[in-house]
């Protein structure tokens, strides 16, 4: 059975739940970030025409355009009308794969037998745009790779179709820099020796590949020339991370709790890193010596970054903590993730921030998961960590 395998994306999502609250804010250049040593987090298309994009230092998008509007953003909004989204795609298609706050797959094979797979994904757009207002983009295709590709093609507020027999004509003439997994680094590497079309990508010995930019020159191979055979992983909400300790001796040495409660946050978070997601709640509990068990829980704005994380789970446990008795078990557990690519929190974190997490994040995947911390995560007297 032919796969139909949909990229679904919403249009500058921030920017867009802004616009829904504030038609001011209609055709003007918009930035979504932090102050001015923060970072972009999202940007109008009007700001694009600047120049301007995501992760981008704040500083620079102000030189670039100086007319351009800045808001801090406003979690909630996007949480919750992310989450309206999710349940109206879900209702009405039978495997759906969300890849972040505003991203989406899913795999309609088979569904031509009943109705039409591209006319069935118009009325899922349809039925977004009635339901919250937002613009949504898609495009339709064989495989993951090549619906993402097209997506970003048709975008703002388009869509297409591209056919097995199409894939190859269609991707041919566009940059390297359309595929998925081709960053900054391998695109200049790439380029140095002439590639620079998927085309010419696709030609390329799959040996050659490999050895200039290692084990994933084959998979490179496989994109340029429209193969993925990646599946649409259906979406959970309940997913999660965790990790829980249990005392040998019950103890009361509060220092000591937030010590372990604040490594416990960094590996968690690395580990959100590493597999690439994102969280969105918090969620602390401690077990006492009489084994009554108590949680709390917050929402965060959607990240993976330890220094956010571990704030967070220590006014949890400050809040959680309130008989003074011996604890016996402490856990810390990140829930409803999403899958992203974001390392920060964009809204808050600085260009400093996230080079440090870069080169923490360098640094423990050369060295192991215990080679770089926090001072707070360890403990120096027994030179041990959790």
């Amino acid at each position: 059975m032919d796969r139909a395998i949909v990229h679904m994306d919403l249009d500058a999502f921030f920017v867009s739940c802004e616009r829904l609250n504030n038609s001011q804010l209609d055709g003007i250049p918009l930035i979504i970030g932090g102050g001015d040593r923060g970072v972009v987090a999202s940007c109008s298309y009007e700001a694009r025409q600047f120049g301007i994009r995501s992760a981008m230092p704040i500083r620079m998008a102000l030189r670039l355009c100086p007319e351009a509007k800045i808001i801090k953003g406003d979690y909630e909004l996007y949480s919750n009308l992310s989450h309206t989204v999710t349940d109206i795609i879900q209702g009405k298609v039978p495997v759906m794969e969300k890849a972040s706050i505003d991203e989406f797959y899913l795999d309609l094979s088979g569904m031509d037998k009943f109705f039409g797979c591209y006319q069935w994904t118009q009325e899922i757009v349809s039925a977004v745009k009635k339901e919250t207002g937002l613009p949504i983009s898609f495009a339709l295709s064989a495989n993951k790779t090549v619906s993402k590709i097209g997506t970003g093609e048709a975008k703002p507020a388009g869509k297409m179709e591209i056919p097995q027999t199409e894939i190859r004509p269609f991707l041919n003439p566009l940059s390297i820099r359309k595929i998925p997994m081709v960053g900054d680094k391998t695109f200049q590497l790439l380029s140095r020796v002439g590639i620079r079309t998927i085309q010419t990508l696709s030609e390329m010995p799959v040996l050659v590949l490999q050895q200039m930019i290692g084990i994933n020159g084959k998979e490179l191979w496989k994109k340029a020339n429209g193969i993925d055979e990646n599946p649409v992983i259906p979406y959970s909400e309940r997913k999660s991370i965790s990790t829980e300790k249990t005392f040998s001796t019950d103890t009361i040495d509060i220092p000591e709790l937030k010590r372990i409660l604040t490594r416990m946050s960094e590996k968690l978070a690395y580990q959100l890193r590493q597999e690439k997601w994102l969280t969105s709640t918090v969620v602390v509990k401690i077990r006492y010596a009489n084994f009554d068990t108590e949680t709390k829980q917050s929402r965060v704005a959607y990240t993976s970054a330890d220094h956010t994380l571990s704030r967070i789970a220590l006014e949890l446990f400050n809040r959680l903590y309130t008989r003074r008795m011996r604890i016996r078990l402490i856990g810390l557990r990140f829930t409803d993730l999403v899958h992203g690519s974001h390392q920060m929190n964009l809204f808050e974190d600085t260009e400093e921030q996230m080079n440090l997490y870069q080169t923490m994040d360098y640094l423990k995947n050369r060295f192991g998961a215990d080679a770089v911390g926090r001072a707070s995560g360890f403990d120096f007297e027994h030179k041990t960590t959790l």
